[in-house]
């Protein structure tokens, strides 16, 4: 079943939410390895090699997830009621907030930077001449792209652990409607 229902997430949802989780370890694996080992480490050269092309990929299905979010609104599962329902909708509007917010951020840098964007050998952002760099994007993609990814590394831990109290505590099977 491709559409959500209000069972279990559709295979598309499933899809686009695991793929997500799996390009963003990729993401923070790489970020995490350059911070404990060193930029020159072979393991963190060896993730951090394809960081703008992961990340665009990622955007893309970050966009198509929202828009798919947005289609569903009324099919999904029923969200639980009272605190915790109030603050698992908070949780995945942040969520859903950054992982617009990290690639946007990135995007400004490069459109405002010397170096352009040109992911996969399709040029979008020309790379800018130094006199002609606009320092505000740059400051701002410099200054947010990297915090604002670890506030959200924080946020998916967060997202994970209570999956898991879902799972373990309150055993109503939350896991299995994202799991299929």
């Amino acid at each position: 079943m491709l559409w959500d229902n209000q069972d279990r997430y559709g295979a598309v949802t499933r899809t686009l939410h695991w793929g997500i989780a799996a390009l963003m370890a990729w993401q923070f694996g790489g970020m995490l390895s350059e911070s404990l080992l060193g930029d020159e480490a072979p393991l963190a050269v060896a993730l951090t090699a394809n960081h703008t092309q992961v990340g665009t990929i990622l955007f893309v299905l970050i966009v198509l997830r929202v828009v798919w979010a947005a289609v569903n609104r009324d099919r999904r599962p029923p969200r639980r009621a009272g605190l915790l329902g109030h603050a698992a909708r908070l949780g995945h509007v942040a969520l859903y907030a950054l992982m617009l917010a990290v690639p946007s951020a990135a995007l400004l840098r490069a459109w405002g930077g010397e170096r352009g964007f040109a992911p996969f050998g399709f040029q979008i952002f020309a790379p800018r001449a130094p006199d002609q760099v606009v320092k505000t994007a740059t400051d701002i993609g410099s200054n947010f792209h990297g915090e604002l990814a670890w506030v959200m590394g924080v946020l998916i831990l967060g997202h994970i652990a209570m999956a898991l109290f879902h799972q373990v505590v309150l055993r109503d099977r939350l896991l299995r409607r994202m799991a299929g």
